[in-house]
């Protein structure tokens, strides 16, 4: 859940088609569409499929977006970050402030379960907060915290495809780009330099 989560928060920025950036938090209206798409993965924390985005909590969550991109791009250095927001990142510093002050608004208690049959011990989180809005960015920061504090952040990459400006999971030694339609426009690109190259050379194209 905490690798997906953090990298949907992230990948909020992304190529819109046509050679630009879109933010899917735009509006309200946008913002709520994401939180809802995110009701499995929060599902435990927040009733997301339920709740509609105020500009008040939309700005949250790209305020919460901004430190989390940052914490990415100092997780891939001395890689280059995502082009979309490489020239006006959050500090270091001031993103991992931002982070863990987020995530402290809501206590999370933990809870044990033991059933009188003999069953086996469970446990469970219980939230001390009762703003739905308050938990719910609470557990998107406590997300990017467990996956950028576990092992997975290793793997972390920001795809090198033309006009992609996504952070993604390396999930195999080879691996380049975040998906396969990236890899196929990065090959196209890498061949069309070679052309432009060769000719501008006068030399024959291979």
């Amino acid at each position: 859940m905490e690798r997906r989560l953090a990298l949907e928060l992230a990948g909020t920025i992304r190529h819109d088609g046509d050679g630009g950036v879109t933010d899917d938090l735009g509006t309200a209206h946008e913002a709520t569409r994401w939180i809802q798409a995110q009701a499995d993965l929060l599902a435990g924390h927040v009733p997301a499929g339920e709740m509609a985005a105020d500009d008040d909590l939309r700005v949250e969550i790209i305020e919460l977006r901004r430190a989390v991109r940052a914490l990415f791009a100092r997780a891939v250095s001395p890689a280059p970050p995502s082009s979309a927001d490489a020239r006006r990142l959050m500090s270091a510093d001031q993103a991992l402030a931002h982070l863990n002050t987020v995530a402290a608004r809501d206590a999370v208690v933990p809870q044990m379960d033991w059933p009188p049959d003999g069953g086996a011990p469970t446990t469970r989180l219980l939230s001390a907060e009762n703003d739905p809005k308050v938990r719910l960015v609470a557990a998107l920061a406590r997300a990017a915290i467990d996956f950028l504090s576990g092992p997975q952040r290793m793997q972390l990459r920001a795809c090198s495809a033309p006009r992609c400006v996504r952070y993604f999971v390396k999930s195999h030694g080879r691996q380049e780009w975040c998906k396969p339609s990236c890899g196929n426009r990065a090959r196209a690109a890498r061949h069309y330099r070679r052309q432009r190259v060769a000719t501008d050379d006068g030399s024959a194209p291979s």
